[in-house]
């Protein structure tokens, strides 16, 4: 069993060493979501902030304050808690989503440089090779978000910290099906440029329909519908729930239904990408 389980361990390791050594794609990995947080969450959440509301010309009334009642209005629109509470708890898993697709490009990178073609000729199983890729890719964004979500309670104090390691189960469940998902899209590609391409086209309407910048309740009709086949958005919802409590969802998403389905998505995906490596000749 240690035999057949070597290929993937060694690959596990080679994808976490490798980011660990690239010290500038880890530096990177915590500036871009820190950027989306500090001028999106902080610029935003003093927007839906009720003490940087200025209404001149009202009565003031003994025992009712205009300012609680625009706070309360704004804090149900977001489950409860404040706007950067609800965006930092929601970029932890944009920042898994983002790492774990983006992570494909290193196949394409090793076609490059032949290093792709010396785990096909390898006396081991290809199914095992590539999971043990995707595994290493969904550990190495699973610490990314944790990091992400430990930065969030300097900015956050909303954030329950007995929520984090429930979190990471659906951080490391979503990261295994955006991997592969990744790979299986690199393994048909021989392009660096295009793949980035592909990704952005990609990425960037499944980011703003998953929840993350804003509730799905205030998104139109057929917004919510796209949402709700956006794997993201059970990802997001899943993530904030068990962080803040906030059950911002649409039908099915609830903390069961969002694990099953990211689980059937992992699993499928997981395979598939074992199935197209597999096929794959040396001459790709």
């Amino acid at each position: 069993m240690s035999i057949e389980l070597s290929p993937l361990i060694a690959m596990v390791y080679r994808q976490v060493k490798r980011w660990v050594g690239a010290r500038s794609r880890l530096v990177s990995t915590f500036l871009n979501p820190l950027v989306w947080i500090i001028f999106l969450g902080l610029g935003w959440g003093s927007i839906f902030s009720a003490s940087n509301i200025k209404l001149p010309g009202l009565p003031s009334i003994p025992g009712f304050s205009i300012t609680d009642m625009i706070q309360k209005y704004f804090n149900t629109i977001f489950g409860g808690v404040d706007y950067l509470t609800f965006m930092v708890s929601g970029m932890a898993a944009m920042t898994v989503f983002m790492g774990s697709f983006i992570s494909g490009i290193s196949v394409i990178w090793d076609k490059q440089f032949g290093y792709l073609k010396e785990t096909l000729v390898a006396p081991a199983s290809r199914k095992i090779i590539i999971a043990g890729r995707i595994v290493g890719d969904a550990i190495v964004t699973s610490i990314q978000g944790l990091i992400i979500i430990l930065l969030g309670f300097l900015l956050a104090p909303g954030l329950k910290p007995l929520g984090v390691p429930v979190a990471l189960v659906y951080l490391f469940v979503s990261a295994i099906a955006f991997a592969s998902l990744g790979v299986i899209i690199a393994l048909k590609l021989s392009s660096i440029e295009g793949f980035q391409m592909l990704v952005n086209l990609i990425t960037m309407p499944l980011m703003f329909m998953s929840g993350v910048f804003y509730p799905f309740t205030t998104m139109p009709d057929w917004m919510k519908l796209a949402a709700q086949l956006d794997p993201l958005s059970y990802s997001v919802h899943s993530v904030r729930y068990w962080l803040t409590g906030a059950d911002v969802g649409l039908y099915p998403m609830s903390p069961a239904n969002d694990l099953l389905i990211l689980s059937i998505l992992s699993i499928t995906l997981l395979l598939l990408a074992g199935l197209i490596f597999e096929k794959t000749t040396v001459e790709e």
